[in-house]
């Protein structure tokens, strides 16, 4: 008799797999009622983003935008609110440019001044007078009074140039020839002895042409080598007016005031200018003292003065009155020391006094100048000595000034 028996096995629980197969009638089922379905159900949500990484600290968005960084985004610019009142910005200046190779121009207006040097001297001792002051000089230009707007007393280096005649002897028994070069070297070294070492001085000599013996320098034994190396002349013609004349013309190159020391007979033998066209270039030249000194002195006392001589002196005092400058004539060696100490006195000692003319055209002209002397009340100046006893006193300044032309 067989007995069945039912054996049960215990079986270890698991997961349900995640797949599940599917049979095709549910298949068909799920496609019918997903076709039927609205449109926005079969589109599925956007993942959403990753959350941006925070901005350090020092990278804050610029209102203008940019970079925030160096490895920091690019920050759009803020639209900022404008008002709706707020008026247009004004058009900016049209930029202008020259033509192709035409400069810049420019426009320049020079305001009138002139300044005056004035030496008052005493008549017989050639002395300066000091402390004057500004209330006691008057400026007259073409007889018109101006007002002095500037003044102080001058004592100053000065820029001088030596003009000696050095010319031979117009026969080779001449004693005249050579006394008068005689009194040029003795002249000329007596100014060299009166230099300062601040002072400039050149050397030119002339006979029927000009020469440069030395350029312009301080140093005051190198003039006097110069000097001492004047041995053997040239010619024996004496151009005066065409050696001033260069030298003029050298000077006014230079700026600031300038002296030439005229060392000369003064007579002119052969010069390819004249008197009249010699003036107009001395009144023309601006900021220029001319001081001469005759030689030939002693012959002249001997055998007395012709025609020629005569008329060199008045030619030279001519120069050194329009100038403003002094004419001396010695006749001894031993003058020259006291005539070039009063030069001397009166180049470093003046007043200078700075107007605007009332007459402001720059056409050109020449302006007569004429200074006076009053007291505090407005009356001729008087000077006196120790004694009270009154002083003959000289004002000397230049006879007028070429004004500027309007376009030069």
């Amino acid at each position: 008799m067989l007995v069945s028996t039912e054996v049960e096995m215990s079986i270890p629980h698991r997961n349900p797999s995640p797949f599940v197969p599917l049979r095709p009638a549910v298949i068909f089922a799920l496609a019918i009622v997903l076709a039927g379905a609205p449109r926005s159900w079969s589109q599925s949500a956007p993942p959403a983003p990753a959350p941006a990484p925070a901005q350090p600290a020092d990278q804050a968005t610029p209102d203008d935008g940019g970079p925030t960084g160096d490895n920091g985004a690019i920050a759009l610019p803020k639209k900022k609110d404008v008002p709706a009142d707020t008026p247009p910005p004004a058009p900016s200046a049209p930029k202008i440019k020259n033509p192709e190779g035409m400069p810049n121009f420019s426009l320049k207006i020079d305001v009138p001044e002139v300044t005056v040097d004035v030496g008052v001297l005493l008549e017989k001792t050639h002395q300066f007078v000091p402390g004057l002051k500004p209330m006691n000089f008057r400026v007259y230009e073409d007889g018109v009074a101006q007002k002095v707007t500037g003044f102080k007393r001058v004592e100053a280096p000065i820029t001088a140039l030596m003009i000696c005649e050095f010319a031979s002897p117009r026969s080779i028994n001449s004693y005249s020839g050579y006394m008068l070069i005689r009194d040029m070297r003795n002249a000329a070294f007596s100014f060299a002895q009166q230099l300062r070492p601040q002072d400039y001085v050149a050397l030119m000599t002339f006979d029927m042409r000009t020469q440069i013996q030395l350029d312009f320098t301080q140093g005051k034994q190198l003039l006097e080598q110069a000097i001492d190396s004047l041995r053997v002349p040239g010619f024996s013609e004496t151009n005066v007016f065409d050696a001033l004349y260069e030298g003029l013309d050298r000077l006014e190159r230079i700026q600031g005031r300038k002296y030439i020391i005229l060392i000369a007979s003064g007579v002119d033998t052969f010069s390819k200018l004249t008197l009249d066209k010699m003036l107009k270039k001395v009144k023309a030249s601006q900021d220029i003292t001319i001081y001469t000194i005759s030689t030939g002195g002693f012959m002249r006392a001997v055998r007395g003065d012709t025609i020629g001589q005569l008329q060199a002196d008045n030619e030279m005092k001519t120069f050194a009155s329009i100038t403003g400058g002094e004419s001396y004539f010695p006749r001894f060696p031993g003058e020259l020391p006291d005539d070039f100490g009063q030069i001397n006195q009166n180049i470093r000692s003046k007043y200078e006094l700075v107007y605007r003319p009332t007459n402001s055209k720059q056409d050109g002209s020449y302006r007569k100048l004429r200074v006076e002397l009053v007291d505090d009340e407005g009356q001729p100046l008087r000077i006196q000595d120790e004694k009270h006893k009154p002083l003959k006193y000289d004002v000397i300044t230049r006879d007028g000034y070429r004004s500027k032309q309007e376009v030069e």
